[in-house]
């Protein structure tokens, strides 16, 4: 018999809903192999046993009674520690935010719990967001389930840890610049960021508002598409899309991908620094074309731009949404009595760490009186081209392909002491978050040091449908998404 852990979200929510598996012992399961395997990994921050058990419980209940579940009934998932939910501690990996107890559940999270699924934790990710590596966590690093002297990616890393280690099925994170994504394809898993406006924000601490999207992790593609049904409109979050959310578990399997025009980008292609995740990457692109897609050249010129652009971006919205961290209204606190400046200087001197104090500074200088538009406006310039650079390669193709990281994941503290390498990590993911883009990760390959690799899947906007066909097509026809770490 498959161990309960081996098997993913729908073939779990599926044995619940005939009877054949109970929600109480797939939780217990699942809580027990965290017990036992993550404390040194450290993927998850902490972990809601008796609440995850009652809610088990409840849903064993119902089924006993005949009343309807959810399609996700029973299935343990995990939440990135930025989204927010009742009643639980939601620190953002900060020491400003240890102590802060959310008063109500994100939109994401609400929509997950009324679907059937049971929250088992909130996982480790870099702090506010800002890291590629979940090393810049005020609680400690999460470590690589392939490789533990390496990264997981970031900053959704415990996430993405979790599913690799066959700790949970499904999670959630949230991608700003590739915080999804990357880490998925460091780990070895599936990862979705949606497009901008898709999934509600709302409870999503935010970072960057113009790029924050709440983002899916699984292992199969099968199961992103199941809990993609938390997508859709939210009167609370007025950037979300009114857009109509088809039911993405019902969506045709596609027998093959003739018809569909697969583009490479140039400039991506030029990104990819490390010859073995290149070579996965073009192994992975022929895949698609044995299975009948016609592969293209396109070109994204405003791409060799991105990073720089995307860094300027989303420090100055942060500089503005961290602001509200003073000491004084919630979060960490110290300086005691002295004058209120002195308070907000200590306590945000104390409260932020090195890396988000570094953006801030950056998002301020760049939103300063004379340099705003030399600064800011610009990189608002250059993000608009790159939208344009999409349009015209998306009237030559369906979907562009690329790797999704240019470096197989890297040693623990190898980048921590220069921010411009870390920054490169992310040059291929954060042109579709500039755009406003869906794009998929999906593991494609192992380097000769077996770390996994990921081939990445950018789609026009609201053409997830297509993206996880296509995704699904590339899993039946590979076996790289079933492969796990030793134990």
């Amino acid at each position: 018999m498959t161990a309960l852990h081996a098997l993913g979200a729908g073939a779990l929510a599926a044995g619940i809903h005939r009877g054949e598996l109970r929600a109480v012992d797939v939780v217990a399961h699942h809580l027990r192999r965290i017990a036992e395997r993550d404390p040194p990994q450290h993927a998850f921050v902490e972990v809601f046993a008796e609440r995850a058990l009652a809610a088990a419980a409840a849903v064993d209940r119902d089924r006993a009674a005949g009343r309807a579940l959810g399609p996700l009934a029973g299935v343990p998932v995990a939440i990135k520690d930025n989204l927010l939910r009742e009643h639980c501690i939601a620190a953002c990996g900060s020491r400003m935010l240890e102590r802060f107890v959310a008063p109500y559940s994100a939109t994401a999270v609400a929509r997950l719990e009324r679907l059937g699924a049971i929250v088992v934790g909130r996982t480790n990710m870099d702090e506010f967001g800002m890291g590629s590596s979940t090393e810049r966590s005020a609680f400690g690093p999460t470590r690589n389930p392939w490789a533990p002297d390496r990264v997981p990616g970031g900053s959704s890393g415990g996430s993405a840890a979790a599913i690799a280690s066959d700790l949970c099925p499904l999670a959630l994170g949230s991608d700003t610049g590739g915080s999804v994504r990357q880490p998925a394809a460091m780990c070895g898993v599936s990862g979705l960021k949606p497009t901008y406006g898709r999934i509600s924000r709302l409870g999503l601490v935010a970072y960057a508002s113009s790029l924050d999207c709440v983002g899916l992790l699984a292992r199969s593609v099968s199961d992103l598409a199941l809990g993609l049904q938390i997508a859709g409109a939210d009167d609370g979050d007025p950037t979300s899309a009114a857009v109509p959310v088809p039911d993405y578990r019902a969506l045709p399997a596609r027998a093959d991908l003739r018809g569909l025009r697969i583009g490479v980008a140039r400039e991506f292609a030029a990104a990819v620094v490390d010859a073995e995740v290149d070579d996965a990457v073009r192994a992975a692109i022929a895949v698609l074309r044995e299975r009948g897609a016609e592969v293209v050249d396109c070109s994204l010129p405003a791409a060799e731009h991105a990073v720089a652009t995307y860094y300027l971006v989303a420090a100055a919205e942060a500089s503005s949404n961290l602001a509200r961290y003073d000491g004084v209204r919630y979060g960490h606190r110290a300086g005691g009595d002295q004058r209120l400046d002195d308070v907000y200087a200590a306590s945000r001197s104390s409260g932020f760490g090195a890396e988000v104090q570094l953006r801030i500074l950056l998002g301020t200088f760049a939103l300063q009186k004379g340099y705003q538009d030399q600064v800011y406006g610009r990189a608002t310039r250059v993000r608009e081209l790159l939208r344009r650079d999409f349009a015209r390669a998306f009237a030559r193709c369906d979907l562009i392909a690329s790797a999704t990281s240019p470096i197989a994941a890297f040693p623990l503290g190898s980048r921590l002491q220069d921010p411009v390498a870390m920054y490169r990590c992310d040059a291929l993911t954060v042109p579709a978050s500039l755009a406003g883009l869906p794009a998929l990760s999906v593991p494609c390959g192992m380097t000769r040091g077996g770390l996994p690799v990921g081939l990445q899947l950018t789609a026009p906007a609201f053409a997830e449908p297509l993206l996880l066909q296509t995704g699904d097509v590339y899993q039946r026809a590979t076996d790289w998404h079933r492969r796990r770490p030793a134990p």
